[in-house]
Order: C-alpha cells, then structure tokens, then sequence
C-alpha cells in the first residue's frame, strides 16, 4: 500500500549510544515498530529490569508512543511488558526504555540488539472532562468486573 508522503508523520529520533537501533518495522504493512535493546541482561524468572534502547524521541503534539510486548517472546519465552501499553507522552524527551518482565521458569538472556518490544505511535483526541450530576442510562448500568459472565 502506497501512502501519500505529504501525510506522513514525522518522528524525530535521537540515539544516545552510536549503537542505539532507530525503530523499524520487520513487515511492510506492519503497524508497530521493533525497539532494540541496548544493552544484554540475564532475566531471571519474575524479575523485572527496565531495558535500556539508546534512543530519545520527538513525538508530535496530539500523539502518544505506546509500548507493546512482541508476541513470540511472549508465547515462546514467557516474557512480557509491565505497564502495558506503556506511555510516551509527546512532552518526554529522555531514553525510552522497556519495563520487561520473565514470567517464565526459566532465565532469559537478553541481547544487545534484540527485538525486545513494539512500538506503535498513535493520535489522542483533545479531551475536556464535562462535570455533570447525571449519567445517561445503558443496558450496562453499573455492572462492573464480570458483570458480563466468565
């Protein structure tokens, strides 16, 4: 599919390490785009570690980064993302890194250079909370966790 590059968004990126990756899709066509690591570590199981990525971006106002697990180290190793989707605001501009977690039974040894999470840039609407005293009513109601069925 052919885009017309005056629609395009630009995304300034900025590498803090000579041998930060710039984000990539693996696909054409892909929505979401490979974030590498940095830096290697050995993820024991149920350990946390931020990631380190080696670059900074410029998002554009009215736009949010968000930070996705990959789906076969979730499937095939059992390591995901905490705090997912993570945030990027427009107005950060510090390193971009990547809260993993190893739900696994087994330590995970991470690369430098691998493909560790996904990123996908994505445009908020301008929102305005209205206060009201009054709520129109749905088939829903108040129906919260499970209110649904299993």
């Amino acid at each position: 599919m052919s885009r017309d590059p005056a629609k395009r968004l630009v995304v300034k990126v900025k590498r803090l390490s000579e041998d930060a990756k710039i984000p990539q899709t693996a696909n054409k066509g892909d929505v979401a785009f490979d974030l590498y690591a940095l830096e290697g570590y050995v993820l024991r199981p149920n350990e946390r570690f931020a990631v380190q990525t080696g670059i900074a971006l410029e998002i554009p106002p009215g736009y949010e980064g968000q930070v996705r697990p990959r789906s076969g180290l979730a499937l095939h190793e059992g390591v995901s993302i905490l705090n997912s989707p993570g945030t990027i605001d427009s107005g950060y501009r510090g390193e971009v890194k990547v809260i993993v977690i190893n739900l696994s039974s087994e330590e995970f040894a991470i690369k430098e250079g691998m493909r560790i999470a996904q990123l996908a840039i994505r445009e908020v609407p301008d929102i305005v909370f209205a206060e009201v005293d009054e709520l129109s009513d749905t088939e829903r109601g108040e129906g919260g966790f499970g209110s649904s069925g299993k």
